[in-house]
């Protein structure tokens, strides 16, 4: 794939969509195709498998480390107060969806099944439990 590929794609997607729209409708399957599209024009090839699991536990931390700091008993250190919390779930997202991309794995049917799955196990738990109530 040329570079740019993932650039021209970028702008082919919301050419007629303003941008805060396009970020509420993207498919999982879409984002899977972004991410490909970026790894073969900026990122040359994927880590191997393994090396992208480390980085999403590494990603997770970082998600973890401001949990814990910004809305748990932590105090948050001067320096870990810029960082933005959805920028480092974007990370995780990322990597996520690398490892989908280099292992086969259709996200989004993944994705549908389990809503599926779930809403059809959790269709009266979560209504009654008292602790939610």
């Amino acid at each position: 794939m040329k570079a740019g590929t993932w650039g021209t794609f970028k702008q082919q997607r919301m050419s007629n969509t303003k941008q805060s729209e396009v970020r509420n409708q993207v498919p999982v399957a879409e984002l899977q195709t972004e991410v490909d599209q970026w790894i073969n024009a900026v990122g040359v090839r994927y880590f191997e498998p393994l090396t992208n699991m480390a980085m999403l536990s590494e990603e997770v931390g970082e998600v973890a480390r401001i949990m814990a700091r910004r809305y748990g008993e932590q105090s948050e250190k001067e320096s870990d107060k810029a960082k933005d919390l959805g920028e480092e779930l974007a990370d995780v997202l990322f990597v996520v969806l690398c490892l989908a991309n280099q292992t086969g794995t259709d996200l989004q049917g993944a994705w549908e099944r389990r809503m599926v799955a779930k809403t059809a196990r959790d269709a009266q738990r979560h209504k009654d439990n008292p602790k939610l109530g």
